[in-house]
């Protein structure tokens, strides 16, 4: 009999456990597994705002799937369409191919891309943090504000230049404004015609508090810090248009600004929307086993999905981080076994570990099974979770090198060339304009069904 075929979406956190859960537990003749991702590493995301800021590389935060997988077939693309009634998957290779992935189980983990809102501008000047890409092109652009503002002698453009907004006071938002304003100050050293206190960093959110998961007392410690190193922090506030040169907030606030940062939550993968299935706020339902119910041998986890959390009951969902998905992926891949061998499965229960906030350099607030740690300790505590969390030992040494050798000789302040003349756009990044209609889905299984 021909082996059943094993499908997973997404190479990230959730798909990469799930397969590498698979290989071990399956033999090779009882299942074929085949993993579709545009990109041949796991993203550490959680780090990207040290790859922005230059203390990290960016091949440090790209953990080879090849080092992870040992017998998993990797489909170079990514999935646009998915028509479960045909039981195929839609993808475009990094070719611009586009091809029909049969299976017969499909595990769809595709994550999350940058959420948007109805602001004008928004689209056209923001840059975002969620690709390993978007983290290299924010670093380029930050250090030719730096070069741009210290060649000119016209005042206006230097101060819009030399002021930078951050928006979303979650972790992402937070780390960045934070790895990025030091990365700014040590700058000032290299750049003679630049005074520190010229430099403006602006972090602003439409919650009443930062960081709300941490607790008041850690929230507190964090907005501490981030004010004592001289970032503006404004809660209840939002963006309400963004220019060329200028960023408008909804207090009425103009400010001259060549720089905002989108970091303001994260939405399901368009993926989603191609499916007949029912959401719960943009992600999948799913069972506490993962499965999509209207659909047979069809699971989905991670940030796509809307997963049961058992742990806090109530109807309530696992927030999409990468505790979750890693833990998920597992989980799946225990359900896909026993699915295969007729077994019965397992509903996925976690409780959360705690929460790390690396701040940059010595600053730091954790809450390891909540415990809370301010500083140097968090600090630890923070960067050995990272340490812990990575799947290969080559992605830990490069990480703990890079921390170490930026601790000891700092930065070079070099812009590696990702800045283009014409600055890109969100979706330039996350190709989030890639991805077909459910009709186009159909119509795209059937033709190339009939072609194979």
């Amino acid at each position: 009999m021909e082996r059943p075929r094993i499908l997973i979406v997404g190479g990230g956190f959730a798909g990469l456990e799930c397969a590498r859960r698979l290989e071990r537990k399956l033999s090779p003749s009882e299942a074929e597994i085949s993993l579709v991702t545009p990109f041949s590493y796991q993203l550490y995301l959680p780090l990207l705002p040290h790859v922005a800021a230059g203390v990290l590389t960016p091949q440090s935060v790209a953990i080879s799937l090849r080092r992870s997988l040992r017998r998993t077939h990797i489909v170079p693309g990514g999935a646009i369409g998915v028509d479960p009634a045909s039981k195929v998957c839609v993808v475009r290779k990094i070719t611009d191919e586009v091809v029909a992935q049969k299976y017969d189980i499909l595990v769809l983990a595709p994550g999350s891309v940058t959420r948007t809102f109805d602001i004008p501008g928004l689209t056209d000047y923001a840059r975002g943090m969620k690709t390993l890409a978007e983290a290299a092109y924010v670093r380029d652009h930050v250090i030719a504000q730096l070069d741009l503002a210290s060649a000119t002698l016209d005042q206006k453009e230097r101060e819009s230049r030399l002021q930078f907004v951050v928006v979303g006071g979650g972790y992402a938002g937070t780390e960045t404004a934070a790895c990025l304003q030091r990365l700014t100050t040590a700058a000032t050293l290299r750049y003679p015609r630049l005074d520190a206190r010229q430099i403006k960093w602006h972090l602003i959110d439409i919650a009443p508090k930062l960081m709300p998961e941490l607790g008041d007392p850690l929230g507190e410690a964090a907005l501490e810090v981030l004010r004592d190193r001289g970032i503006e922090v404004s809660l209840g506030v939002s963006v309400a248009e963004v220019g060329a040169e200028t960023v408008k907030f909804t207090d009425g606030r103009v400010l001259p600004c060549r720089t905002l940062i989108w970091t303001a939550g994260v939405a399901a993968s368009p993926l989603i929307g191609t499916l007949d299935a029912e959401t719960v706020r943009g992600r999948l339902a799913v069972t506490a086993e993962m499965r999509v119910p209207q659909f047979e041998g069809v699971f989905a986890l991670g940030d796509a999905a809307a997963v049961p959390d058992l742990a806090k009951g109530d109807g309530a969902v696992c927030p999409p981080t990468a505790q979750h998905s890693a833990r998920q992926g597992r989980a799946t891949a225990d359900n896909v076994i026993a699915s295969l061998r007729n077994q019965p499965l397992e509903p996925y229960y976690h409780k959360d570990l705690g929460l790390v906030v690396d701040l940059g350099g010595k600053d730091a607030v954790s809450k390891p099974l909540g415990v809370e740690l301010r500083g140097v300790p968090a600090q630890l505590v923070a960067r050995g979770y990272h340490l812990m969390a990575m799947r290969t030992n080559v992605a830990k040494f490069r990480v703990g090198a890079n921390w170490v050798l930026n601790a000891t000789a700092g930065d070079d302040f070099v812009r590696t060339g990702f800045l283009a003349r014409q600055p890109a756009r969100l979706r330039d990044f996350e190709y989030t304009d890639a991805y077909l209609t459910k009709d186009q889905v159909r119509a795209h299984a059937q033709s190339l069904l009939a072609k194979g």
